[in-house]
């Protein structure tokens, strides 16, 4: 099971229909012990429409396997587990953080 800051490639819900895409696992080890889903947000290669604050431009794209450069987007969807075709990289340290920050604007706590 890829770990949380991974980019894998799954099918994506999306307002048009399913899409397959790069998303990001946001779930946690302790999430995953005791679900068989996987949490997962967008990545959109749309780098000039991610404008909202709780979306975060992925600055080490290349390195996170991603083709193009590319951005998280805090569209969030629980898929099951089996529907992750592959992973293709991690995000770097900096990315990550960035992301969890964007998250943080997205989400009540």
């Amino acid at each position: 099971m890829p770990d949380a800051g991974s980019v894998i490639v799954v099918n994506f819900p999306g307002v048009t229909g399913m899409k397959r895409r790069p998303a990001l696992i946001l779930s946690s080890d302790e999430y995953h012990r005791a679900r068989p889903d996987v949490i997962v947000g967008l990545i959109t290669s749309q780098v000039q429409a991610a404008q909202a604050t709780s979306d975060c431009a992925i600055q080490d794209w290349k390195s996170a396997g991603l083709r193009l450069p590319s951005a998280f987007r805090a569209f969030l969807t629980t898929l099951p587990r089996n529907v992750i075709s592959a992973q293709i990289g991690t995000l770097s340290k900096h990315d990550w953080e960035a992301v969890r920050v964007c998250l943080d604007m997205a989400l009540a706590r």
